[in-house]
């Protein structure tokens, strides 16, 4: 048997590049000529024109079939289909995303009322790379997503803006590998984040995207390095520098992992080569100071005061000697934080780097120290100041005088000193400092002791006091210093200004930070724009009104192999004249770092059009700070520095006028893979239990699937043999290890609302979670339960009819207390970002309007509009159903009344004849009839009441209900 079925005519449309489209679907299952076809996620559009009615239908389709008649089987299967799902997300997320794109719905005009609250929530750049999002990005895009829809609602002016931050090495690694143009491959993978990022309905304005790599966007980059080179904040300089030879390039301290490139894994070597450098030290003390008045998490304040590092101290000055003891006319400056322990220093260390470094080191011992430098270019600072790690060192084969005792003392090549930190020497004084306790002991260098605790418990000669206490064998009387006695803090100001006045020091305050390294040897970044005259060498900067200095195309971007960047091979680009004295002149031929784009993105979201000047004034004004900043934690230094270093350049030449860019930073949690069971094998092949199988490396690890897997106390074990006790780990996502889930799969599955509402309910926005595709549905049940009330239950086929099942009368007083105590917490736990337990109070909403006799459509609405920044499909789609014709998207959000916040509910004891048999709730001013009636129905009390004879009742509101039976009952009850 057959059914006859309307023709349907299938059209597929690519979308155009930078579309901005309603539905953009990931994979398109390849049409074959068959009878029938399903898309899943695609990034094509799919219109369906219906022939005979000349209707269009343009959205995402779940099944769709191609064929004339089909069998009613096929017909039943998919309505099955359909029945599967909780409700009809499949027709209504693409239908509200078109909705948005089509009214522009988010967009934040250019003119605005300025009398009206501003509130500017942003997400850190994302970066697009072309594995596209996984399930742990939308985490902090959903949490600013509330928030921008919330505050919306509240009557602000929201600025919620989206673009990308796309140069950088990956993209330009991946273009070598393949032999395709960086530019080819970012707009790609733009186009595919962007994609991802509607199809899961977040409210930014799309109006104000832009991406690095625009010249109208990096022209004000360049514009910004040129303020900066006038101030004199800009400048070159030979430094040592980590040289990856492989990728070509200069990397940063971060991009280096245990002496290998993050990306790739190639070798890294330190080399000096002449770089520019931006000059962020000048600015250290008010980077310091200025985050005191921060709303950002003491973590991140910690962890920049940490690499700021300031720190008071002196430079003391320790003549080099010759062979026969006397002092030559070279001099190594040492900075420590520690003055008063110069008597105890019995040995000096310099760094690898360190400029003097070849004229102290003696003949015999040449060899040893150039083996030991080339061993030391190898390593990343991280590794080399890394405090667990074995100190290592070498002998320079010279000596040099200690000022304060006058005796002669080694001079060390090692490398926990870095060239970068302070002068690149210390001296080292091994009884009060662990690492110099630890190398002293190694290397068999004396240990003087010059400092005493004041709590004697603490003296142990086996180990380093570094505490403060009191002064001992410290006194010269012969060069005039003598500090025994003397607290640590009255000895340090002694020998500082005993050193100023002898010439041997100085009070000095120091900083870990070092000036910023501003330059790559890269093709894919912001050109520089400088040129340096090919007569003289000198500097000019290009003028202003050459920018953008556009960065040439290039086929071959390959690293040169010499050090020189892969922008020297476009040499019609590099010879150019010198504008204002037409000589010949030759370019920047070094690239932008990747931090360089990011640094001041937030301010051209503000005015991302304005061709005139980096941003105006006005809106400047009143759009800065940022209100609220979203991003991962691993930007908690180098980027929120860096912006910081920067917005203060520009607040001082007026182009900002806040000292700070973010007010409030937050870092959302790590969303980890789902919990993975491992297994060990013995040497003879069986499995053993993890208690015994501590010594076992990963070659001796079995993945074991979950249905084999059953928990044992606060274990997990094999199921088939519960002795062997497994390891249950959840690792951050990645593809090496297989773990990554694909959003579009559960949108797909769940829809969008389904996957949003999940990741704010798997707990604190601030903690790491493990990812459960399977907890995704107790959610999706919830938003299913939700639509079920307010649109009504399905018919037999699974559709749902029009409009909703509630009615147009007064709510009851039990109603109204149930909805404000749900708008209460929900406002209350959006504005404290807990978004989480927001959720669990809807859901418990929920529970109690599922007890009601009757569902007034007040409440309803009311509860939609809550539930609007969590799920917004499935909210627009009820409040349509509601009655509303537009969207609810600026409609006020609701106010808890305080009335109904008072639980007025009381404990009423209720007797029978004078002796108490239970207990009713009641209102406070319920009646007499009315307390009556609910101890009628309560289970205890109706067994003494029900059928009975009553004589008389007795009340007292507030206090006792007194129910007295006629005698006949009560000799029935005693019968």
């Amino acid at each position: 048997m057959s059914k006859h079925l309307l023709e349907t005519h299938i059209q597929i449309q690519p979308l155009p590049p930078r579309s901005h489209a309603f539905l953009f679907p990931t994979q398109l299952q390849t049409l074959q000529s068959r009878k029938s076809f399903t898309t899943k996620k695609s990034s094509f559009c799919v219109s369906l024109c219906n022939k005979k009615k000349n209707s269009f239908f343009f959205g995402h389709v779940s099944v769709v079939r191609s064929s004339v008649t089909r069998g009613v089987n096929e017909v039943e299967e998919d309505k099955q289909l359909v029945v599967k799902k909780a409700y009809p997300f499949l027709e209504i997320e693409p239908k509200w995303q078109r909705y948005w794109e089509e009214n522009r719905t988010f967009r934040t005009p250019d003119e605005i009322d300025t009398s009206k609250p501003k509130f500017y929530v942003l997400d850190m750049f994302p970066y697009p790379s072309g594995a596209g999002l996984h399930v742990g990005h939308p985490l902090g895009y959903t949490a600013t997503d509330i928030l921008a829809r919330f505050k919306r609602m509240q009557g602000y002016n929201v600025l919620h803006p989206m673009g990308w931050d796309a140069f950088g090495l990956p993209a330009e690694q991946y273009a070598i590998q393949t032999g395709t143009h960086p530019n080819i491959t970012t707009f790609r993978n733009i186009n595919r984040f962007r994609s991802q990022l509607k199809s899961l309905g977040f409210s930014y304005d799309w109006d104000r995207e832009f991406s690095t790599i625009e010249p109208e966007y990096y022209k004000w980059t360049q514009w910004i390095f040129l303020q900066l080179l006038k101030r004199g904040l800009a400048y070159q300089a030979e430094v040592p520098v980590n040289w990856c030879p492989a990728l070509g390039t200069v990397l940063a301290n971060e991009e280096v992992i245990d002496g290998v490139s993050e990306r790739g894994g190639h070798p890294v070597i330190r080399k000096p080569m002449r770089q520019w450098m931006l000059k962020i030290t000048a600015y250290a003390d008010r980077l310091l100071e200025d985050l005191d008045d921060l709303d950002w998490p003491e973590s991140v304040k910690d962890m920049q005061r940490n690499w700021i590092g300031r720190s008071e101290g002196a430079e003391m000055e320790f003549y080099v000697l010759d062979s026969d003891g006397q002092e030559r006319n070279i001099k190594i400056t040492v900075f420590t934080t520690r003055p008063d322990t110069i008597f105890g220093a019995t040995y000096l260390v310099v760094a690898p780097e360190h400029t003097l470094l070849p004229s102290l080191v003696s003949m015999a011992q040449s060899k040893y120290v150039e083996e030991y430098i080339d061993l030391a270019s190898r390593k990343s600072d991280l590794e080399r100041t890394e405090l667990q790690k074995e100190k290592t060192g070498v002998f320079s084969g010279c000596y040099a005088r200690n000022p304060a005792n006058g005796e002669a003392i080694p001079i060390w090549v090692a490398d926990y000193v870095l060239g970068s930190y302070g002068t690149g020497a210390i001296m080292a004084v091994p009884a009060h400092d662990t690492r110099d306790y630890e190398f002293a002991l190694k290397y068999d260098i004396p240990i003087r002791w010059v400092v005493t605790p004041e709590d004697k418990s603490l003296t142990d000669s086996r180990s380093a006091f570094p505490g403060q206490g009191l002064i001992i064998n410290s006194s010269n009387s012969m060069l005039g210093l003598d500090i025994n006695g003397l607290s640590s803090k009255e000895a340090a100001s002694k020998v500082i200004e005993w050193a100023d006045k002898t010439g041997n020091g100085k009070k000095k305050v120091n900083y870990k930070l070092r000036d910023w390294l501003f330059a790559r040897q890269r093709y894919w970044g912001e050109p520089i724009p400088v040129i340096f005259l090919d007569e003289t060498g000198e500097t000019i900067q290009l003028p202003e009104t050459e920018l953008p200095l556009t960065l040439p195309e290039l086929d071959d971007f390959t690293p040169t192999g010499t050090g020189e960047p892969p922008l020297s091979k476009a040499v019609s680009w590099v010879k150019t004249m010198d504008p204002s004295s037409g000589k010949p002149a030759t370019r920047e031929t070094s690239t932008m770092p990747q931090w360089a784009g990011s640094c001041w993105y937030y301010l051209r979201y503000m005015d991302p059009s304005n061709s005139k000047e980096l941003v105006d004034k006005e809106k400047e004004r009143y759009w800065s700070p940022v209100d609220v900043y979203v991003g991962g934690a691993e930007h908690a230094v180098l980027h929120l520095l860096y912006s910081r270093f920067w917005h203060k350049v520009l607040y001082d030449i007026g182009v900002v006028s806040t000292k700070e860019p973010f007010q409030c930073v937050i870092n959302q949690g790590i969303i980890l893979g789902e919990v993975q069971y491992m297994a060990f094998r013995g040497s003879d092949g069986n499995f053993i239990s993890a208690d015994s199988a501590d010594m076992l490396g990963e070659a001796n690890q079995e993945r074991i699937p979950e249905e084999k897997v059953v928990k044992s106390g606060d274990s997990f074990v094999l199921k088939d043999n519960p002795k062997i006790r497994l390891v249950a780990r959840a690792h951050k996502m990645s593809k090496s290890r297989g773990n990554v889930v694909n959003p579009d799969d559960v949108v797909s599955e769940y829809g969008a609302d389904s996957l949003r509402l999940y990741e704010m309910f798997m707990g604190p926005l601030r903690d790491s979670k493990t990812w459960n595709t399977s907890g995704i549905e107790g959610v999706h049940r919830f938003l299913g339960r939700t639509w079920r009330l307010i649109a009504g239950s399905p018919s037999p086929d699974g559709t749902f009819r029009d409009g909703t099942v509630a009615i147009d009368e007064e709510p009851t007083l039990e109603q109204l207390r149930s909805l404000h105590k749900c708008i209460a917490k929900v406002t209350e736990e959006i504005e404290g970002t807990r978004f989480n337990t927001g959720i669990s109070a809807m859901m418990e909403f929920i529970n109690a309007a599922y007890k009601w006799d009757k569902h007034p459509r007040s409440i309803f609405e009311a509860f939609v509009l809550l539930l609007s920044p969590y799920a917004p499909h499935m909210a627009e789609e009820l409040w349509l159903r509601l009655g509303h014709s537009t969207s609810l998207a600026y409609e006020p959000f609701p106010k808890a009344d305080p009335a109904y916040l008072k639980d007025s509910t009381i404990v009423l004891p209720v007797q029978i004849n004078g002796k108490t048999r239970g207990t009713i709730q009641v209102e406070e001013a319920c009646t007499e009839e009315d307390a009556f009636k609910l101890a009628l129905k309560d289970e205890k009390l109706s067994k003494y009441l029900a059928g009975k004879s009553i004589k008389k009742r007795i009340y007292v509101p507030g206090k006792v209900l007194n129910v007295i039976l006629d005698r006949e009952n009560i000799k029935v009850g005693a019968r």
